[in-house]
């Protein structure tokens, strides 16, 4: 296995498990209540696990490439929050929104919610990881720290 390999799937595996239990907490507290009381008419007995888990495959393989970005040790904590939350920005978005013009009366809050959360927990948890993986291997991310 390659180092470039190597530091990108450490930076997967980390990545999953800050953002799965930031993502935990934000179900827990904020989304579930307020999707129960927005829509609560459109939610299912019990969730799909294996959307679940697809989802978090994949998006946490979006935020290691376009926030975390393990390859590049130029980039300051700030340019890896700012994809990062661009990257939750537009993903979160391309599901709210869609729901907001599809589905029957998809309330406007929960659209903005989940936006404003995306980029959020996006822009938190990329320079978050890369100041970890720094931290852990100094040479990962030689420039990571730097703003």
């Amino acid at each position: 296995m390659t180092r470039p390999l190597r530091k990108w799937l450490l930076a997967y595996a980390v990545t999953a498990v800050i953002f799965a239990a930031v993502d935990a907490v934000w179900i827990l507290t904020v989304a579930t209540p307020q999707y129960r009381s927005q829509i609560g008419h459109l939610l299912p007995a019990s969730f799909n696990a294996a959307g679940a888990v697809l989802f978090y495959l994949v998006f946490v393989a979006g935020i290691v490439h376009y926030g975390v970005r393990p390859a590049d040790s130029r980039a300051s904590l700030r340019s890896r929050a700012g994809s990062g939350a661009l990257f939750g920005f537009f993903t979160y978005a391309t599901w709210a929104l869609t729901a907001f013009a599809v589905l029957k009366d998809f309330p406007a809050v929960v659209a903005v919610t989940d936006i404003a959360w995306g980029a959020a927990v996006c822009a938190a948890v990329s320079p978050l990881v890369a100041l970890l993986l720094k931290l852990h291997h100094p040479r990962v991310g030689a420039a990571a720290a730097r703003d």
